[in-house]
């Protein structure tokens, strides 16, 4: 099973699209009834949607997986209650699968079918989505349905987080300790650590600062840079998340402290906690479908 994409509704999505392509540096895909469709370097035919809407929220955020996988994931999610439907995707890449809503109303989407691109050789393009981080009202209790219903396995836990896989990367998720169910941030993967502090230097010309980094992180070891962008919500430039083996040991939030005045392995930047939380709080998740059985 793969992270590929996540889903935005908001009321400017060509604004958007045009922050993400002229200056955070992605690639346009296409544009598909007032929604714009933006990839990367690698295989996946977009990695980020955005909608038009009145309200700004989190339509869902898409796995890709096999047919075993998502049967399997059918009879768990029906024998558990939660709410799901069949879909047949609309979006770039199409596909069919399941929409699910988590018990704190974080909506995934699973798919088999769906279509892939030609990689884009020759420019400074993010490869893929690393991770989608969501925030909770109890962090424990998602990851313990995720890890129960959907077949993800945690893979550490922190004072702030508790950090979740769905294949051998440390993360492809992870719920914050926050207090209440949103989007905290979308994690863009680039090619290597030079393609990261490149990304830093683009966003600077456009007189952006990071809200938080450089640095590197502990649980999944990548480097990152976050930016509040002008439409919302936190986007990350990062490395690739650590491989981990199947018997990784899970860690506590005693085996992640920091010195005084750290809050990663490096300690070189300052991180702006009030802005942060001020758009981690924005894109909130929405049903707008009715269950099925399944």
């Amino acid at each position: 099973m793969k992270l590929r994409s996540i889903e935005l509704a908001l009321p400017d999505p060509a604004a958007a699209a045009t922050f993400m392509t002229e200056i955070w540096g992605m690639a346009a895909a296409e544009v598909q009834g007032g929604t714009h469709y933006l990839r990367g370097s690698g295989p996946f035919p977009y990695l980020v949607a955005f909608e038009k809407a009145e309200d700004e929220f989190v339509r869902s955020t898409t796995f890709v997986c096999t047919a075993d996988e998502l049967e399997a994931l059918k009879q768990r999610i029906a024998a558990a209650g939660w709410t799901a439907r069949p879909t047949v995707s609309e979006d770039l890449g199409g596909g069919q699968g399941l929409l699910v809503e988590l018990p704190e109303g974080t909506i995934l989407r699973f798919l088999v079918g769906a279509s892939e691109a030609e990689p884009i050789t020759g420019r400074d393009l993010p490869v893929k989505l690393t991770h989608v981080v969501f925030n909770a009202a109890d962090a424990e209790a998602c990851g313990e349905a995720v890890e129960d219903i959907l077949g993800f396995r945690v893979s550490d836990r922190t004072k702030g987080m508790v950090f979740v896989r769905c294949n051998d990367s440390h993360h492809s998720t992870a719920f914050a300790r926050a207090g209440f169910a949103s989007l905290n941030h979308v994690a863009f993967e680039m090619e290597d650590i030079d393609a990261v502090m490149r990304g830093i230097g683009r966003l600077r010309d456009h007189a952006m600062v990071p809200a938080w980094g450089p640095g590197r992180h502990g649980p999944g070891a990548n480097v990152y840079a976050y930016f509040i962008a002008p439409f919302g919500p936190v986007v990350e430039f990062s490395t690739a998340v650590e491989k981990v083996p199947e018997d990784y040991k899970v860690g506590a939030p005693e085996d992640w402290t920091w010195p005084p005045n750290r809050i990663d392995q490096w300690g070189i930047s300052d991180k702006d906690f009030d802005g942060l939380r001020r758009a981690e709080e924005r894109f909130r998740f929405r049903r707008d479908w009715d269950a099925a059985p399944l």
